[in-house]
């Protein structure tokens, strides 16, 4: 299908489930497949909260201890209490020390190793299995909460940092095309990390610009589309997903008509916002076959009526998605839809 409407599909992105891998390897065959960075980092983030939580608790656990301690008043060595608090403060120091430093590690992978803007992939290689191997030991002290992740790096590896491959093949041909040395291509491609709005920002620009001169604006412009064009996650597809989770709450039983009706409505309503001003106020057909059509409501009624224009219109004064929230009009939709079948046929 793909071939038909002049595209080649050339990567996948998925994450590690072996359903959704074993689908992906009977479809599309040897097509490759690279890793979905939001999960992983997701799962990592998810770690770090857990043990975050537990040292709060293990802190609130020594403070309670404490102040009973400062009640009761000063007792020998051996009193249940003064054992009870040696203890958590041994734990709530081993609790905080580990929380600090998955969350130290959680923030070195997803801010130096799985961005966009970074290193050389065998760099990344190398950080990233420094990550590993320091999860690995710590893994004694919470073997039931960090094995998980650290066997989802170990093993995801090379699929992770498959996109970094593609950016760095990228960044090579536009050095190549330009004339310009590897290195400050890769200087261009690493300031991205900067928000536009700091110093640091502003003075790598000029100094690159002074450095490259009049190449600068286009080589910078090459390196921000090629970094654009370099998925790391499946995120249009999990948004995908959760806009439809909102529609298909509404019923409790999907049928092919309601799913007919929904792929059109979806196709053919206008975007009222986006962050592309290219896109707002219209519709994904109108996007992709650069031709406008009518409202979709009046659409969707011609064309399950056909003499029913009249009537579409009329109806389409009295439901319209301006301002409003049409997904929760769909199952009326879906009524006025088949009424108007019928009462146009008779």
């Amino acid at each position: 299908m793909l071939p038909s409407r002049g595209s080649i599909l050339t990567t996948l992105i998925a994450d590690a489930g072996q359903g959704l891998r074993a689908g992906q390897k009977a479809a599309w065959g040897d097509t490759p497949c690279h890793g979905d960075v939001f999960h992983i980092q997701r799962q990592c983030e998810g770690l770090a909260n857990t043990l975050s939580r537990l040292s709060k608790g293990a802190t609130s656990r020594r403070q309670m201890l404490q102040a009973k301690m400062g009640r009761a008043g000063p007792r020998g060595p051996n009193n249940g209490l003064a054992i009870q608090l040696a203890l958590a403060r041994q734990t709530g120091t081993q609790a905080h020390e580990l929380a600090r430093d998955i969350r130290t590690l959680t923030q070195w992978l997803s801010h130096d190793v799985l961005a966009l803007a970074g290193p050389v992939l065998a760099t990344r290689q190398e950080l990233f299995d420094f990550v590993v191997e320091e999860l690995a030991q710590r893994e004694p002290e919470d073997a039931r909460r960090i094995r998980p992740v650290r066997v989802a790096l170990q093993n995801q590896r090379d699929t992770l940092l498959a996109f970094a491959g593609v950016l760095d093949q990228k960044l090579a041909d536009i050095a190549q095309a330009h004339a310009i040395a590897e290195p400050l291509v890769r200087e261009a491609c690493e300031l991205h990390r900067l928000p536009s709005t700091s110093s640091a920002y502003w003075q790598g620009w000029n100094q690159l610009r002074a450095t490259m001169g009049c190449k600068f604006h286009t080589l910078f412009d090459a390196v921000r589309r090629a970094m654009a064009d370099t998925p790391r996650s499946s995120s249009l597809v999990e948004n995908l997903n959760s806009r439809l989770r909102s529609y298909f709450t509404l019923r409790r039983h999907l049928g092919g008509s309601y799913l007919d009706l929904l792929r059109f409505f979806l196709n053919h309503r206008r975007f009222l916002r986006s962050r592309r001003a290219e896109r707002q106020g219209k519709s994904p057909l109108e996007l992709m076959t650069g031709q406008g059509h009518p409202h979709w409501l009046t659409l969707l009624l011609v064309w399950t009526a056909p003499g029913g224009i009249g009537c579409a219109r009329m109806r389409s004064v009295l439901i319209s998605n301006k301002g409003d929230r049409p997904w929760t009009r769909l199952a009326e939709l879906e009524w006025i839809r088949r009424s108007m079948f019928f009462s146009c046929t008779g």
